[in-house]
C-alpha cells in the first residue's frame, strides 16, 4: 500500500493489522481519484471509517489542504498517526477515535465545510444512504462537495439523495465506487 500520486508519491503506508479492516487496492484508489480529480486546489476533506487513512493521505498528497480522519478502532487510529508521520502531514491532519456520524457532527459544531467526503465503511456495516443523508442535514457540504462511497458491488445505492445525485460508478470485482455530486437549481449535477 502506497501513495500513488502527488507530493508524497511512492511513500509506503502501514496497514491496520488483522482482518477487520479492508484496505483499498491501489488500482481502485487510482481509479477513484481519476474519477474525482485527480488533483485538488486546496479544501478540507474528511475520511470517515478511515481504517489506515490511505484514502485521506492520497487526497492530501494530491492537494487537499486539511484532512479529518475518524475511526472507532484504536489500532486504526495508531496506524493513521504513523502514516501521517511517514508522509509528513502532521500539521494537516486531525485524527479522532469516534464514529463517522459523531465526526460529521463535530465538523458541524466547528463550522467546517468539506469539499471532499470519503465513506468506506466495513461492508457488513454499510449504511451509506443514511450517512449521506445525515451529512447533508448537518450542513457540512458546499456546492463543490464530492462524496465518494466505496462499497460492496452487491449494494445498489439510489441515484438521488437529497441535494446530491450519483454522477459516476465503477465496479472492481466485489468493490464498487459511487461518486455523488451536488445538484444545481435545475436538478442537474455540478461539473
Amino acid at each position: 500500500m502506497r501513495i500513488i500520486a502527488g507530493d508524497r508519491k511512492g511513500t509506503r503506508l502501514n496497514a491496520v493489522p488483522g482482518s477487520e479492516t479492508r484496505p483499498t487496492a491501489d488500482r481502485v484508489k487510482e481509479a477513484l481519484f481519476q474519477m474525482i480529480g485527480p488533483y485538488f486546489q486546496g479544501g478540507i476533506g474528511v475520511d470517515l471509517y478511515a481504517g489506515s487513512g490511505a484514502l485521506g493521505m492520497e487526497a492530501l498528497s494530491r492537494g487537499i489542504d486539511q484532512m479529518y480522519f475518524s475511526d472507532k478502532s484504536s489500532a486504526a487510529i495508531k496506524v493513521i498517526r504513523e502514516n501521517a508521520t511517514k508522509c509528513h502531514f502532521e500539521k494537516q491532519v486531525r485524527i479522532y477515535k469516534q464514529g463517522a456520524l459523531q465526526m460529521a457532527e463535530q465538523l458541524m459544531r466547528e463550522k467546517r465545510k468539506c469539499s471532499l467526503i470519503l465513506l468506506d465503511p466495513p461492508y457488513k456495516q454499510q449504511q451509506l444512504e443514511e450517512d449521506i443523508t445525515h451529512i447533508q442535514y448537518l450542513g457540512i457540504c458546499i456546492p463543490e462537495t464530492v462524496i465518494v462511497a466505496e462499497h460492496s458491488s452487491s449494494l445498489n445505492l439510489v441515484h438521488e439523495l437529497g441535494m446530491f445525485s450519483k454522477s459516476r460508478t465503477k465496479t472492481f470485482g466485489d468493490t464498487q465506487i459511487s461518486i455523488f455530486t451536488y445538484k444545481n437549481e435545475e436538478g442537474n449535477e455540478q461539473e
